[in-house]
């Protein structure tokens, strides 16, 4: 299947490319051939990641992100995980207050946000600098609503994640030889 239509497919299941990503984009990351000999595979990676030329920051899709589970060195981390996710199922106000501490030398770690007027705090197992998945988990259960679920398409020690409904991701499934999984 070619590239681009690959990206039309992924553009009627709400999964469209950045406004200001090409696919001069997507082919300066990698030959044509890399995302066509087994279509969709590839290319949902790349759509959790940035565009790898100038103007650096660009996502390639706004609602698809490559969430590295070693990525926990400092506070603001977990805020930045949590604004992101918020961002990738399109409720950038979701979750409010966002607020975390991390310290290695002590030991502690938590997060808190609130969420529909509800104020959550998580304290979080610090194991090197990897993110606590249950605490990963209890913040995408209080993002999703609506019929809508956060699902993932693992990428080694990080996954892709998309938050969709489920005959959206049944499709996807489809199209990409059953890549992904569901939080929780």
């Amino acid at each position: 299947m070619k590239l681009e239509q690959q990206i039309e497919a992924l553009a009627e299941l709400g999964l469209p490319l950045g406004e200001d990503v090409s696919i001069e984009d997507l082919l300066h990351s990698a030959e044509r051939e890399t995302y066509e000999k087994e279509p969709f595979e590839f290319l949902l990676l790349m759509f959790g990641m940035e565009a790898e030329r100038e103007p650096y920051g660009r996502r390639i899709c706004p609602y698809a992100w490559n969430l590295d589970m070693e990525c926990i060195g400092k506070t603001g981390d977990y805020a930045h995980i949590v604004q992101q996710l918020c961002q990738v199922a399109k409720m950038p106000g979701r979750l409010t207050d966002i607020k975390d501490y991390v310290d290695f030398d002590a030991g502690k770690a938590w997060l808190e946000y609130t969420v529909k007027g509800q104020p959550r705090h998580w304290d979080v197992e610090l194991v090197s600098d990897w993110a606590d998945p249950m605490v990963l988990a209890y913040v995408m259960d209080d993002i999703e609503c609506d019929g809508k679920r956060f699902h993932a398409k693992d990428n080694g020690q990080s996954s892709i994640w998309f938050y969709l409904d489920e005959p959206t991701a049944f499709r996807l499934n489809q199209l990409s030889n059953d890549s992904l999984t569901t939080n929780g």
